[in-house]
C-alpha cells in the first residue's frame, strides 16, 4: 500500500506540475486589452475541452464499460447527462457561491463563465487522477510489469495538462483577473489529480467499477461549458473579418487531439 501511495504521489505530482506550468503561460501571453486575444483564448479553451472530452474521457469510458460487460453507450450517455445536469445546477448557484472569486459585480456573466470553466476542467482532472491511482495500485500490488504503463499514463496526462492549465489561466486574465491570481487558479485546478489518485489507491477495489461513469460525468460537464459559455463568447460580435475565436477552437482541438492520440 505504501509503495502504491508513493508511486501515485510521484506520478500525479508530475501531472500537477505540468498543469501549473501551463497556467504560467499567463505571465507571457496575457493581454486583457485585446478583444481578439480574448476570443482566441476562450476558443482555445473550448477546443481543448472538446478534444479532452472525447479522447480522454468518453472513449476510455466506453472501452472500460465494454471490458466490464456493460454496453458502452450506457455509462457514456448516462454519466454525460448527470454531468450536464450538475453543471446546469452550478450555473445557477455559482453567482452566489463565488461572490469575490473573479471580480466585483453581483451575478456577473463573465464571473460565472470563467468559474464554470475552472470547475469543468477541475472535474475533468478528478477521473484522470483516479485512473493514475488505479494504474499504480495495480502495478504495486499485483503486477510489477504494469509499472511502465502506469508511468506512461502519468506522463501522457501530464503533457496533456499543460494546455489545460493555460486554458484556465489565460481566459481568467482576459476577464480582468490579475496574472498572479489567474495562475494560482489554473495551477490549483490540477491539485485534484494527486488528491484523488491517493484516495483511489486507498479504495482501489471499490472505485474501479465507477470509472466509466466518472469519466463520462466529466465529459458531460466539459461539453456543457463549451456549448453554453465558451464558443458563444469566443464568437461574440463576430463580423466575419476576424475569426480569432474560431481559430482558437481549431488550434486547441488539434493540439489536444494530437497529445491524446500520441500519448494515450
Amino acid at each position: 500500500m505504501l509503495q502504491a501511495l508513493l508511486l501515485a504521489a510521484g506520478g500525479t505530482g508530475f501531472t500537477f506540475f505540468m498543469t501549473a506550468l501551463g497556467a504560467a503561460a499567463v505571465f507571457f501571453l496575457g493581454n486583457k486589452n485585446n478583444p481578439a486575444v480574448h476570443r482566441l483564448m476562450l476558443g482555445f479553451a473550448a477546443g481543448v475541452m472538446i478534444a479532452a472530452s472525447m479522447w480522454s474521457l468518453l472513449i476510455p469510458a466506453i472501452e472500460q464499460a465494454q471490458e466490464m460487460g456493460i454496453p458502452g453507450w450506457l455509462p457514456a450517455a448516462g454519466g454525460s447527462v448527470i454531468g450536464i445536469v450538475f453543471l446546469i445546477a452550478m450555473d445557477a448557484l455559482l453567482p452566489h457561491l463565488t461572490p469575490e472569486l473573479l471580480r466585483e459585480g453581483e451575478g456577473s456573466t463573465s464571473r460565472r463563465r470563467t468559474a464554470l470553466l475552472a470547475l469543468a476542467i477541475t472535474l475533468h482532472n478528478i477521473p484522470e487522477g483516479m485512473a493514475v491511482g488505479i494504474s499504480f495500485s495495480l502495478a504495486a500490488q499485483n503486477d510489477a510489469s504494469a509499472l511502465p504503463a502506469a508511468m506512461a499514463l502519468a506522463f501522457g496526462i501530464g503533457v496533456q495538462n499543460f494546455p489545460e492549465g493555460a486554458a484556465i489561466s489565460l481566459p481568467l486574465h482576459q476577464e480582468g483577473m490579475s496574472r498572479g491570481r489567474a495562475f494560482l487558479v489554473g495551477a490549483l485546478s490540477g491539485l485534484a489529480e494527486p488528491v484523488f489518485a491517493l484516495l483511489t489507491v486507498l479504495v482501489a477495489g471499490t472505485v474501479e467499477p465507477l470509472m466509466p461513469w466518472l469519466l463520462s460525468f466529466a465529459a458531460g460537464a466539459m461539453l456543457y461549458v463549451v456549448v453554453e459559455e465558451l464558443i458563444p463568447e469566443a464568437n461574440l460580435q463576430h463580423d466575419h473579418r476576424t475569426r480569432s475565436g474560431t481559430l482558437g477552437v481549431m488550434a486547441g482541438f488539434l493540439i489536444m487531439m494530437i497529445l491524446d492520440v500520441a500519448l494515450g
